[in-house]
């Protein structure tokens, strides 16, 4: 998963570090962060423009094969095991990795695939072997099959996952730095079972890249595969490899290498993007081609190398994604006819999931510009300088363009869910009253835009019973520190926010508001389960240094002092609705029953400057505990647990700002529109975002 680099551990991260790269969804375009357009800075690189290039018209006959493309898959091996309480099978009576493989395995055939090329972090959590069990069965799908692919390990499949620090030196954590013996990648996808493959060329002595050699209509290809953090002599391997090759066109398939900028659609390089352009591909023309996962979203960008010829970069990554990428992947036609690859995003898991479970974010073909595009490529003048016989074979009568012929016939007798209609709040009470109501702060009709909220100023709470006051300044907390604003989120009905001005967790700097010790609403325990609701937004300058795991709402404490508490931390809190290190939204509690320890759900990454509304529900039933994001339900959840410990003389809730120990801490940065406690679970018709009757 992508992967900013968590920062070094200190007292506060300590207390909520988990493992690394979450799962899920981020609502914006499918599901994916978006990240946006890069300077030249004299790479040679140019952005490829937005606009989807107006396709040629399709001759009657077209010679054309594709290659299937498998983005980053670690959350459909991790969310399949018993573990992590089998979440696709039991929704959903099939599973995501294994419907990616058994679709190219029943259509290679049919859909003129001859090669398969996965991108790299095959599992989520690298010393789990349920996980490489689950990547094991689905990549056998394809083995039996006797469809051929290329693997490799991202930083996910490796013990040490060290990122990349310095283009110029040799890197930590690459594959010359690590215990061969102690690799589960390498016990799991041995070279032995590369051998086997009917393309295998060769894997370097490490045994972290491969190269494979695939034939289609006629002419052959050459495939370099390479691992997370490829060391001098790996690229020297490579190198040599393309040496004893020399007329094969190159396809580069690695990890990372490509990143995608903040407006999710134009590409952004990577330092070790740079390293292996240096290094590996400026000066190779037979490289023409590069693909990466581990980035959220999906960009491509064109360089051109040593020889004037253009090569073509291209990520994509669905785990961020409705259900850790609802199996999206890609198909890259080759088009001799019509001297063009052609590139489809979809899904062959969505189309078969039980009806009544899909909703608007089962989307079974992405159409945006960054999803479904063509690269204009004149073959033979392409590859003139170092195969000038390359030559195709004709195209035989009847055949026609493949991808089309994928989507007309994945989607024959599905219809898309439609997505909800939103309809705007009519007035500033316009949203669903509810009994159970235990506390609605929300800022008061009549607030000036940017007006600073004073020490001992209230945040009115819409039941009467539990207002909040801003808290006296801590550290060097400035009173200006924090403002009313009338932005919002669309749907709230609420007058504005409150929004967070400067904070910073290197000099401890935030502020707060709370409740009262006496509040009616420190007393719930939420025994018949519960629904938060949070309308919230990022700041744009937002940082990892300063303000990550910047608390939304707490509650004040140590959670150690619950009766018969038996978890971690026992200095934290027993409530952090938080934002993490990785933009994730975090809901950590300890449930009512506190031997169980804490509990905690986890989004994908969010946008910055992005208004979203949160919710989490605890359904006392079920037993489960869902978090949603703009009404996706995230995929990391929680289940067995219900309610919430606290003791109500010592625990105020707080909203801003966290507890470390008596001390205030880990303030939020960003804009807290309406909150809401409820005492039962709610239905999405129930929600903030809904309106009254």
């Amino acid at each position: 998963m992508s992967d900013t680099p968590t920062p070094p551990v200190d007292r506060s991260e300590t207390r909520r570090l988990f493992l690394r790269r979450a799962a899920q969804l981020s609502v914006a375009s499918v599901g994916m962060p978006l990240l946006a357009a890069c300077d030249d800075k004299g790479s040679g690189a140019v952005a490829v423009p937005t606009p989807t290039p107006t396709p040629t018209p399709t001759p009657t006959a077209v010679a054309s094969f594709s290659i299937a493309v498998l983005p980053d898959t670690q959350f459909y091996s991790r969310y399949a095991t018993l573990e992590e309480n089998l979440q696709f099978s039991r929704k959903y009576n099939s599973e995501p990795f294994a419907a990616q493989t058994r679709w190219i395995a029943e259509n290679a055939a049919r859909y003129s695939i001859p090669f398969v090329i996965h991108l790299g972090d095959v599992v989520d959590q690298v010393r789990k072997p349920d996980q490489w069990k689950v990547a094991d069965a689905a990549m056998r799908q394809l083995e039996a099959a006797r469809v051929p692919y290329s693997i490799l390990a991202g930083n996910h499949d490796v013990l040490s996952d060290l990122d990349y620090r310095d283009a110029t030196s040799q890197a930590s954590g690459t594959d010359a730095q690590r215990n061969l013996s102690a690799e589960p990648y390498l016990s799991w996808f041995p070279t032995n079972r590369a051998r086997a493959q009917s393309t295998f060329l060769a894997r370097d002595p490490s045994g972290f890249h491969e190269a494979h050699v695939f034939e289609a209509q006629g002419v052959k290809f050459l495939v370099l595969s390479l691992s997370w953090r490829i060391s001098d002599a790996g690229i020297a391997w490579a190198r040599g490899i393309l040496a004893a090759n020399p007329t094969l066109p190159a396809i580069l398939s690695n990890h990372q290498l490509l990143n995608i900028d903040k407006d999710g659609t134009s590409p952004l390089e990577t330092e070790y993007g740079k390293m292996l352009w240096e290094k590996l591909i400026r000066d190779n023309d037979q490289i023409f081609m590069t693909l990466n996962g581990h980035h959220h979203g999906a960009a491509r960008l064109t360089k051109t190398n040593n020889f004037g010829n253009p090569v073509e970069e291209m990520v994509v990554d669905y785990q961020m994604a409705y259900q850790g990428g609802n199996a999206l992947m890609r198909l890259y036609e080759f088009d001799f006819t019509n001297k063009k690859i052609d590139v489809m995003s979809f899904s062959p898991w969505v189309v078969q999931k039980p009806k009544a479970t899909l909703n608007q974010f089962d989307r079974a073909v992405l159409t945006t510009a960054n999803e479904r595009f063509s690269i204009a490529m004149d073959f033979s003048k392409r590859f003139a300088r170092f195969a000038p016989t390359f030559a195709p074979a004709a195209a035989v009568a009847g055949a026609t363009s493949i991808l089309p012929r994928v989507r007309d016939t994945l989607l024959a007798g599905y219809t898309e869910p439609a997505a909800p209609v939103e309809v705007l709040p009519r007035d500033a009470t316009d949203y669903p009253l509810i009994a159970e109501t235990a506390a609605h702060w929300r800022v008061a009709s009549g607030i000036v835009n940017g007006q600073v909220v004073r020490v001992g100023e209230t945040l009115s709470d819409a039941t009467g019973a539990n207002p909040m006051v801003r808290g006296t300044l801590t550290g060097t907390a400035q009173e200006g520190d924090v403002v009313w604003t009338t932005d919002k989120h669309r749907l709230s009905s609420a007058p504005g926010s409150v929004r967070f001005l400067n904070t910073d967790k290197t000099v401890g700097r935030n502020s707060y508001f709370t409740t009262q010790k006496t509040a009616p609403v420190n007393a719930q325990a939420f025994s018949a389960g519960y629904t938060v609701e949070a309308f919230i937004k990022v700041d744009a300058n937002w940082t990892v240094a300063k303000h990550r795991w910047g608390n939304i709402l707490t509650r004040d404490g140590n959670r150690g002092k619950l009766p018969g508490f038996a978890g971690g931390d026992p200095e934290a809190p027993p409530v952090l609705f938080a934002i993490s290190s990785l933009k994730e939204v975090q809901w950590e509690i300890v449930p009512a029953s506190a031997t169980t320890g804490a509990k905690s759900n986890w989004s994908g990454e969010i946008m910055l400057d992005t208004w979203y509304h949160v919710a989490i529900v605890n359904d006392p039933t079920t037993k489960e505990t869902i978090l949603y994001v703009d009404g996706a339900p995230v995929l990391r959840n929680t289940s067995g647990t219900v309610g919430i410990a606290a003791l109500a003389a010592d625990m105020p809730w707080v909203l801003g700002a966290s507890w470390w120990d008596g001390d205030r801490d880990d303030g939020y940065f960003g804009s807290v529109g309406e909150v809401r406690l409820v005492t039962k679970p709610l239905v999405p018709a129930q929600w903030l975002t809904a309106r009254r009757a």
